[in-house]
């Protein structure tokens, strides 16, 4: 069997090798006829790949959930999004982290003992990329953390230890990707489908150390910052300059390649009838197949229309097809207002209709699927008024399939946020002038220009002649590339800015003297601001310490020499 279709199946079904793992018997653990072979050591690491962000842990509610973030809610408040979560006595984010390491570490240190025929350096690589992987996600979670290198037991010294500094952390997933990169393969062939390559981990690299540079940045410590940042622009230069990889954009889907890019799959997911085969974006991507390992969770049904409560605020943010934000004056007669149900989609950046639904406008899903590929086809219309007004559609299948059998793959890391990783690693580093011009027109800009081929670029005249913060705009570009992938609430925390946005009431469309008043009048009954729109959450707060996840009780109480996070005590 290829070894792509193994890698799906142990997402689908998991491993026996994996429930003997969380007994963790020292019998088994020692077991040299485990790692015999090269196969042995590819068995197991292939297990790791079950250990990624996927769409149950990012669309559904997770730790980097656009949910706990400040542009989406939903019918029932999320406590870590409005700032009330509490100290919980486990954390399944914590000990899973750790489990995953204990099993990384026991793969390395049989490596290093192995002594039969056959290279087995890839798959040990493969260990200290997830190891790294699953100690980033511990200090994006929990800041300092303990540092292990061995498979514990009940006797380590690790077990009562205080934590390591998130630096030395940081600076050991630095290593170890660092290391793997080197030894990972250059080309991932057909059989190998779905493992990571030396371009993966390179890519990982630069969202790494893009995040701790701009975390320390925007906490006053310039020099460590900017080694960082210039580790993350060379990670992701180095991709960049491979030519391995590029967005997705076929000239059959005009400027909604965006949208479709999202829901390929191996049978027609789109008009142009392109499969996953087409897609040079994802660099690692958790695999999904309709028969063999389906996504599992009713994507579409839980994405689409009304179920996702999108924020006024990040709908805003969509800027005018001139390149100015809604609210510039040389937007004022671009920007068609909020009277009307769709007006405001008018004049706008494509990526907007790639991910919303006007109101009132016909859509398909697998309810009422295409059939024939056409826009004349029937389908579904936008014509419920429900939560905030605005109406996701961003990862919702066209096809005829079933709830949860959708058959399109996870991006782990794309392209596209290479280039983004790039672009504000270079801003953030101290780029300025032509140089800076010759970084976004190789990264940012492309990124901005693929479904908006006649929007201006971003460039330091652009931003000057009107009188833009650059910063701002690499930010928002950003935001909106990456909306609903999990990412906006770990941004908004390393820049340090969600102490000023997450305590911001949640909004829906402006409702008093539009057609919504009207098309509406249920929504009377709801809150509104000063400016007429529908408040869905308020009273939201947020402090410094809760850009961090506080310790669970348990942990505490097995090794009280961990303390606690601040403001957590």
């Amino acid at each position: 069997m290829k070894t792509y279709k193994k890698i799906l199946l142990v997402l689908s079904l998991g491993l026996t090798l994996n429930s003997c793992l969380d007994l963790d018997p020292q019998d088994q653990l020692a077991d040299g006829n485990l790692w015999g072979s090269v196969d042995d050591f590819k068995y197991f690491t292939t297990n790791f790949y079950g250990w990624t962000r996927d769409f149950k842990s990012v669309i559904s509610d997770g730790p980097h959930s656009d949910w706990r973030s400040d542009i989406m809610t939903s019918s029932s408040k999320n406590a870590y999004s409005n700032g009330s979560n509490s100290i919980p006595t486990s954390n399944g984010d914590y000990t899973g982290n750790y489990a995953h390491i204990r099993r990384c570490n026991l793969l390395l240190q049989k490596a290093a003992a192995y002594s039969g025929t056959g290279d087995i350096s890839r798959y040990a690589a493969e260990a200290k990329f997830f190891r790294a992987y699953c100690y980033f996600d511990l200090v994006q979670l929990f800041g300092n953390v303990i540092i292990t290198k061995e498979p514990l037991d009940i006797t380590s010294p690790e077990l009562r230890m205080s934590r390591n500094d998130r630096g030395e952390v940081i600076d050991f997933v630095i290593q170890d990707l660092k290391e793997a990169a080197e030894v990972l393969p250059d080309v991932i062939v057909t059989d190998d489908e779905g493992r990571i390559s030396k371009w993966g981990a390179y890519a990982f690299l630069s969202r790494v150390a893009l995040y701790e540079g701009t975390w320390q940045q925007n906490r006053n410590n310039e020099e460590r910052a900017k080694h960082l940042l210039k580790i993350a622009a060379d990670a992701a230069k180095k991709v960049i300059d491979s030519k391995k990889f590029e967005l997705f954009k076929p000239a059959a889907l005009g400027d909604m390649a965006y949208k479709y890019l999202f829901i390929l799959e191996n049978t027609q997911s789109n008009p142009a009838n392109l499969t996953k085969s087409a897609n040079k974006e994802y660099i690692f991507s958790r695999r999904h197949d309709e028969t063999i390992a389906p996504i599992g969770t009713n994507i579409t049904h839980g994405c689409v229309a009304n179920v996702q409560y999108i924020n006024r605020k990040f709908v805003n943010m969509y800027l005018c097809n001139n390149g100015l934000p809604v609210d510039h004056p040389k937007s004022a007669e671009i920007f068609k207002g909020y009277d009307g149900l769709t007006s405001e989609f008018t004049n706008r950046d494509n990526r907007m209709k790639n991910c919303l639904l006007p109101h009132g406008t016909k859509y398909w899903d697998n309810d009422k699927p295409h059939v024939n590929w056409t826009e004349e086809e029937d389908g579904l219309v936008c014509n419920v008024f429900q939560g905030s007004g605005y109406q996701n559609k961003k990862w919702g299948t066209e096809r005829s399939v079933k709830d949860e059998f959708e058959g399109y793959d996870f991006p782990i890391i794309r392209y596209a946020e290479v280039l983004l990783n790039y672009a504000e690693a270079m801003y953030e580093s101290g780029t300025t002038g032509q140089e800076l011009d010759n970084a976004l027109n190789i990264s940012l800009n492309l990124v901005r220009l693929r479904v908006n081929p006649d929007m201006p670029k971003l460039t330091t005249a652009f931003v000057t002649a009107n009188s833009l913060s650059m910063q701002e705009e690499i930010r928002r570009e950003r935001t909106i590339e990456l909306y609903n992938e999990g990412f906006r609430i770990d941004d908004l925390k390393r820049w340090n800015m969600a102490i000023v946005e997450m305590p911001k009431p949640i909004l829906g469309v402006k409702w008093k003297g539009t057609d919504f008043e009207t098309g509406w009048p249920k929504a009377i009954d709801m809150a509104r601001d000063a400016e007429g729109c529908l408040i869905l959450e308020s009273g939201r707060r947020w402090s410094s310490k809760n850009d961090l996840y506080p310790l669970p009780v348990d942990q505490r109480q097995l090794n009280p020499n961990l303390g606690q996070n601040p403001g957590w005590e």
